[in-house]
């Protein structure tokens, strides 16, 4: 009956360590439960500012060498490829319209200069005629005082006055001779200054010349052709442009003479120096960018218009919170980028952020993050916000 009466006892011990032992179990599920995470604390430090963009380069100039005469082509000086420079004759065209031009206007030449030989014997003559004037008043006048004091006739007096009369019509007559022709030789002085002007521009569009200095991009046309469009394209290679649309953002940054760095795929290992020549003050509202025209020194020739360019803008440096690519967490189906922060009591919260920068396995921080903030870096995948954590030791950096 003694060994009856214990195996209750002996089962209610059992009973009681079993349940203990639940109790260990379920405790230890829950302490797996809680995500194990990885933090590192972030600062901030000196980022620099720069941003690059693609383009494709441009002769600085262009120009199409044409003619407005329409006359025939006679000779092409230069083919594609050829340089040439400012002021060098590039074409000439049959001149016949300007030989015609010459003779007639040798013609008025010459009639100018006998109208202006004209008009200084006329003023010679009027000069003359003044100075006879002069001399019948003076004996009008002294015929008039005999007569005061007695000593003269009358009848003298009016014959006197009527020379005088007479010579003073004859000269305002030839007075108003005299400025018919100074305006008839002003007229045919301004009618020469035409022709000679025309005649210029005639010799100016059968004798092409380049305006820049540069190379011959494409020729149009052939000895013997009647042109009806540009001859010949001259494009100023040296400096060359990239004009390259910029984000609206960098408007306030960006400025005229501003350096800036460029490179090319087909100049391998070299790096270029440009400068901002224009800048474009209207925002593109489709593409949100604005044009900003580099121009590149170009004296050794490598570069040519045509090539891919890479140009970099560079606005000096800013201090800006860095964080491991790492901690970084994009929500599905948006833009948004974000992360979780430790805080001391142990739990996480979500901090949206605004990225800037790729620097190689790092990110460059905008907005969100705070300097000495810690950040998860390993484990986000099971946290919300305001979740429990356990800090995981960060694995030793392999030597």
């Amino acid at each position: 009956m003694k060994n009856y009466k214990s195996i209750p006892t002996v089962l209610l011990i059992a009973a009681l360590l079993a349940s203990c032992s639940g109790k260990d179990k379920k405790g230890a599920m829950n302490n797996d439960e809680t995500p194990m995470v990885q933090v590192q604390s972030v600062f901030a430090e000196n980022v620099a500012e720069t941003s690059e963009y693609s383009a494709t380069v441009e002769a600085f100039k262009t120009n199409n060498i044409s003619s407005s005469t329409g006359n025939r082509i006679k000779r092409i000086l230069v083919d594609v490829g050829s340089r040439v420079s400012a002021g060098q004759t590039l074409v000439i065209l049959d001149n016949v319209s300007s030989v015609n031009q010459e003779s007639a206007i040798a013609g008025q030449r010459a009639s100018v200069a006998n109208q202006g030989a004209a008009l200084a014997s006329q003023e010679a003559a009027l000069k003359s005629e003044e100075i006879n004037l002069a001399r019948q008043k003076k004996d009008l006048d002294r015929a008039k005082e005999l007569v005061r004091i007695g000593g003269g006739t009358q009848q003298a007096v009016d014959q006197l006055q009527a020379a005088y009369d007479a010579a003073q019509e004859s000269l305002k007559a030839r007075k108003r001779a005299l400025d018919a022709s100074r305006s008839s030789l002003q007229a045919s002085q301004t009618s020469l200054g035409a022709s000679q002007r025309s005649m210029q521009t005639v010799q100016e569009n059968t004798i092409l010349r380049s305006p820049i200095s540069g190379v011959v991009s494409a020729r149009n046309y052939d000895a013997g052709d009647l042109p009806g469009g540009p001859i010949l394209t001259i494009q100023q290679m040296n400096p060359l442009k990239v004009v390259v649309n910029v984000n609206e953002e960098e408007f306030p940054k960006v400025r005229i003479g501003m350096p800036v760095s460029i490179t090319f795929d087909a100049v391998p290992g070299e790096t270029f120096n440009g400068s901002v020549y224009t800048i474009n003050p209207e925002i593109d509202q489709a593409t949100r960018t604005f044009k900003v025209e580099v121009t590149i020194s170009n004296g050794a020739g490598k570069v040519s218009a045509g090539m891919f360019a890479r140009v970099k803008f560079n606005y000096g440096s800013t201090n800006h919170i860095v964080v491991p690519d790492r901690a970084i967490v994009k929500m599905q189906g948006s833009g948004i980028r974000y992360v979780f922060v430790y805080d001391q009591n142990g739990t996480v919260r979500y901090v949206e952020v605004k990225l800037g920068k790729r620097l190689g396995d790092r990110y460059e921080i905008l907005s969100g993050l705070s300097n000495g903030d810690k950040v998860v870096v390993a484990g986000q995948s099971k946290l919300t916000d305001g979740t429990k954590v356990q800090l995981q030791e960060a694995p030793a950096n392999k030597k």
